[in-house]
């Protein structure tokens, strides 16, 4: 049997001795506001296998899972850089963590803000946070915080590798308090812990307040230092440094000029940093509106070639007669019309990059001579008998399958070969979620700076609609989208769901949320729904929520749940009959009582 490992030991100046409090100041102790405007923005996603913390990606960890990590870590490079390590993990997500405070509670309540963070620490399954004395000023800076913390998940993790230590062990939510303080106040605030479960305490006790209030600063804020945190030279040491640790994830556009932190993103830019540097032929795979332009354009600007032009064509948007002409070049008087010679794309990306989007639609003759051209990279204009040489590097695209078009008869299989050198397959929207919170972030920061709009963000069944939608249009959809309802939204207000989905798509509720018991149910919509069905076109008497809604009478009830139902069922009198559990012989006759046809009254 495997003996338990042994503590690991840490310096004596590890251990803290209680600050000085004056007892002449007065006690402050917060109550904590209602907690259900942040567990409602907790959504579980089952059929995606996802957990939403607002626009954030969760998991759910083993606390187990936790202990071993750490004893890998402890094992494997020290407890110094271990605790470097997990504190700084912990200040990424106290930083991320306080961005919510911008969205949640903006009645200008500071602690009620503040206090957002122990919230989610207790939501979040990490620990439970008591305070015992909190005061804050954010204006001036001044900061001064004692909190109790309650079955700490670190520290069961912790004792259970280790057993009970001689020196604190909360490394990660010690990380946590001070990225999202710091965050919060807007200057480093720096937290130690001065009692802890994990040296035999009965609770962890911790005390926060500016770095440059503390004595002996610099031996705990080396944690929050990337890089050789366990050594500092003799110059440093005594001078506090400020700390500053900035999430990597971010609305801010990538080297490509585009923003994604999902494992299919990080793929495609991969395969193009790899062939950029080569002449290879690359072709785009994917569906309308992924970016396969943008992708195509940044692995030319990467290449050999960013010097040279980016010729862009659109195959399909080119008259079948003229295709060859365009593409190839015209001599005068080869048609009734060519009054002039005229070179074509291929000449004019000379020493460049041509690129040939929605490659699937040229027509067979011209994908003859494209085939010469590159396989010997000649050129011969449509009239002409010259013989040119170029040397272009041809990027494709197409939201076709070129295989089976091969297959078909419809596509020249000796081009196909030609084209596959180097396929790279850009994934739709819906397959790399990870993206859209970013995406959204992006593209509302854009359109509020182009429109002019002071828009604060998205309301939590805004974000929630967003994430579970199907995207058939990918990016494209999502950027138009987001442009619309930042021109349809007021200064000063939250985009919502009736600002978005405004052309009948399709809503899906396939979402889970805590209720105030903490019990997982579906995603309760409030009045956002009745928004959509509006905008789909039913015609509602009434709001499903608010203190001042009028109360409607039965018969304005009974029309407005049929008009619902109609529209989720797409018109589908035989799907509505059941959402109401009516027979469709009722369902006929009420909708000639209340004058209502395909979900629409008549006027």
């Amino acid at each position: 049997m495997r003996s338990k490992p042994e503590a690991p030991k840490e310096s004596d100046s590890s251990i803290n001795e209680i600050p000085f409090v004056d007892p002449r100041d007065l006690k402050y102790v917060p109550h904590f506001p209602d907690i259900r405007d942040l567990s409602k923005r907790l959504r579980f996603s089952p059929q995606q296998g996802r957990i939403m913390l607002d626009d954030r990606r969760m998991i759910l960890l083993h606390v187990s899972s936790l202990g071993i990590l750490r004893r890998e870590l402890i094992d494997s490079v020290g407890i110094e850089a271990a605790r470097g390590i997990l504190t700084r993990m912990g200040y990424l997500a106290g930083a991320k963590d306080a961005e919510l405070t911008k969205k949640v509670r903006r009645k200008g309540d500071t602690y009620d803000d503040f206090l957002i963070g122990p919230q989610l620490l207790s939501l979040e399954g990490v620990v439970y946070s008591e305070p015992l004395n909190l005061k804050m000023d954010v204006e001036r800076g001044s900061y001064f915080g004692e909190w109790i913390w309650r079955d700490s998940s670190e520290n069961e993790a912790h004792i259970g590798a280790y057993g009970i230590g001689s020196a604190p062990v909360c490394w990660m939510q010690i990380g946590y308090a001070c990225g999202f303080t710091s965050t919060f106040m807007g200057k480093p605030i720096f937290y130690r812990e001065v009692e802890c479960q994990g040296m035999g305490h009965e609770f962890c006790r911790v005390i926060g307040k500016p770095l440059d209030e503390w004595d002996d600063a610099e031996e705990d804020a080396r944690f929050l230092q990337v890089g050789d945190f366990a050594t500092l030279s003799s110059k440093t040491r005594g001078k506090p440094r400020n700390f500053n640790i900035k999430p990597t994830e971010s609305a801010n556009a990538s080297d490509f000029g585009m923003v994604g932190i999902s494992a299919g993103f990080n793929t495609v830019c991969h395969l193009v940093k790899k062939s950029a540097p080569t002449d290879a032929t690359v072709i785009f795979l994917g569906e309308s509106g992924v970016g396969k332009e943008i992708f195509a354009n940044n692995l030319h600007a990467l290449s050999g070639r960013a010097d040279g032009p980016f010729v862009a064509v659109n195959c399909a948007a080119i008259p079948e007669h003229l295709t060859e002409s365009e593409l190839f070049g015209v001599e005068k008087g080869a048609y009734t019309g060519a009054t002039a010679s005229r070179p074509g794309r291929f000449e004019r990306a000379d020493g460049g990059t041509l690129f040939l989007d929605e490659i699937g639609t040229l027509p067979f003759t011209a994908q003859g001579k494209l085939l010469r051209v590159l396989q010997q990279g000649e050129v011969e204009r449509v009239g002409g008998t010259k013989i040119l040489k170029v040397n272009v590097r041809v990027i494709a695209a197409t939201n076709v399958n070129l295989r089976d078009e091969a297959k078909a008869g419809r596509f020249r299989e000796d081009l196909f070969f030609r084209l596959n050198v180097f396929p790279i397959r850009v994934p739709s929207l819906r397959d790399r979620r990870d993206d859209i919170p970013l995406l959204m972030d992006w593209f509302l920061q854009r359109f509020s700076k182009r429109y002019n709009k002071d828009v604060t963000g998205f309301r939590e069944r805004a974000v929630d609609a967003l994430i579970n939608y199907d995207w058939p249009g990918n990016v494209r959809e999502l950027e138009n989208m987001i442009e619309r309802a930042v021109i349809l939204a007021d200064d000063g207000s939250a985009l919502d769901v009736g600002h978005l989905f405004l052309c009948g798509e399709e809503l899906s509720a396939e979402s889970f949320t805590l209720d105030a018991s903490g019990r997982v149910g579906p995603t309760v919509q409030e009045d956002g729904y009745a928004e959509v069905l509006a905008a789909q076109g039913a015609v509602l008497p009434f709001r499903a929520s608010g203190a001042q809604s009028k109360v409607p009478s039965l018969s304005q009830a009974e029309a407005a749940l049929i008009q619902a139902a109609l529209a989720q069922s797409k018109g589908n009198l035989s799907g509505a009959a059941r959402m109401l559990e009516i027979s469709r012989a009722t369902l006929a006759y009420r909708m000639e009582k209340y004058g209502i046809e395909s979900g629409r009254a008549r006027r």
